[in-house]
């Protein structure tokens, strides 16, 4: 969302950035919270200032008379001491309440000195800092607010040096065999014929696939991914995406099956992603189902009333299923099984690109009887 935009305007559609643990829309503008803080803070201290001013006139007309009594620059009656000592006792009043309204100062401005602190910690890197959560409600918010941003950060940063080191990991492979090969190549260890030139050949569209899933993925988390919608019949792109896949399907020994109804209407969707999502769901699916076994796409409209609202494709293979504590983090990028010889991209690039949709994905498993993921796109393009 940016800035100028109006409040119903960013209503219209949830940002594939927006955190997938808070919900969408947010409660209100963050605009008004924040302003209707700002006031409560302001008046608060207008309040503490001006009792500041009070007792500090009471206090000076309290000491100047003090001092014309003393010096007898005023003629005082006899009956005026008890006003004189009704004035020390407001004196002594004012002293206290001038106190008081100093530790309430002092109440208010040290959780924001602590804030402020704090931040130049954060801004030098620290993203463990944290601040006392303590002083009136509108500086409890600030600090809780300014905790989750520093524990955000602390996270961004977490991922950004595992996505460094994953990635680093993931092209060491494919370089190192295709330098072993060309050294070979080079040295007369190998000989210079179709066999060793086509492993080289096959390692470097390794590295071509994996830059382009990650330039996919970065576009598609940074919300900067253009989709080319247009009308397309889904039953027809998933028979294509089966067609292309059934001989590696039966070299493999794997049934692929497909059930989706003919009068279906046309999804607004971008052809080109869509096939990619479904393709990465097959083929991760042919890698975990032995011979023997089968896989199942199908479609499915949801309806709203009478009305078609959205469409669901599911996925579901017969292989060995995702044990309970990995099931959470199939969408994670680089995250593989123990048994998985991808890039560990697959499910994080659908998960992207079905959501740039503004649609869901979700895989549900049991050990032992296979897996389904089944994504839901809306028929018509949000808004």
């Amino acid at each position: 969302m940016r800035y100028g935009c109006s409040w119903p305007q960013a209503e219209r559609r949830r940002p594939p950035w927006w955190p997938a643990d808070e919900s969408w829309p947010p409660a209100g503008p963050p605009w008004a919270r924040w302003r209707a803080m700002r006031g409560r803070f302001v008046w608060r201290l207008a309040v503490v200032l001006a009792a500041l001013f009070v007792f500090a006139a009471g206090v000076v007309t309290v000491l100047l008379s003090a001092v014309a009594v003393a010096l007898r620059l005023v003629q005082v009656p006899v009956g005026a001491f008890v006003i004189w000592w009704a004035t020390v006792g407001l004196t002594i009043l004012l002293a206290s309440g001038l106190f008081v309204a100093a530790r309430a100062l002092r109440r208010l401005a040290s959780p924001v000195a602590d804030v402020m602190a704090a931040a130049g910690q954060l801004a030098a890197g620290d993203y463990a800092v944290r601040v006392i959560e303590r002083g009136p409600p509108e500086v409890r918010r600030l600090a809780h607010a300014f905790n989750d941003m520093a524990t955000r950060l602390q996270g961004h940063e977490a991922t950004r040096r595992s996505l460094l080191a994953d990635i680093a990991h993931e092209l060491r492979t494919p370089l190192a065999v295709v330098q072993g090969n060309l050294e070979g190549l080079l040295d007369g260890v190998y000989a210079r014929d179709d066999s060793h030139l086509s492993a080289v050949l096959e390692e470097t569209r390794v590295l071509s696939t994996l830059i382009e899933d990650l330039r996919t993925l970065a576009l598609a988390e940074t919300g900067a991914l253009a989709l080319h919608r247009e009308g397309v019949d889904l039953g027809v792109l998933i028979h294509d995406v089966v067609t292309a896949f059934r001989p590696k399907a039966e070299a493999a020994g794997v049934l692929v099956t497909t059930e989706c109804r003919a009068t279906a209407p046309p999804v607004e969707i971008d052809p080109v992603r869509i096939r990619q999502v479904v393709a990465n769901l097959l083929a991760n699916a042919l890698q975990h189902t032995p011979a023997g076994g089968s896989i199942r796409i199908a479609c499915e409209l949801n309806l709203e009333g009478t009305r078609p609202r959205e469409v669901s494709v599911s996925v579901a293979d017969s292989g060995t299923g995702i044990a309970p504590e990995d099931l959470p983090h199939v969408f994670a990028r680089f995250y593989k099984s123990r048994d998985s010889r991808g890039s560990g991209l697959g499910l994080a690039i659908a998960r992207q690109l079905v959501a740039a949709h503004g649609g869901q994905i979700a895989a549900h498993s049991e050990v032992g009887k296979g897996t389904t993921i089944r994504l839901t796109l809306p028929l018509e393009r949000p808004d």
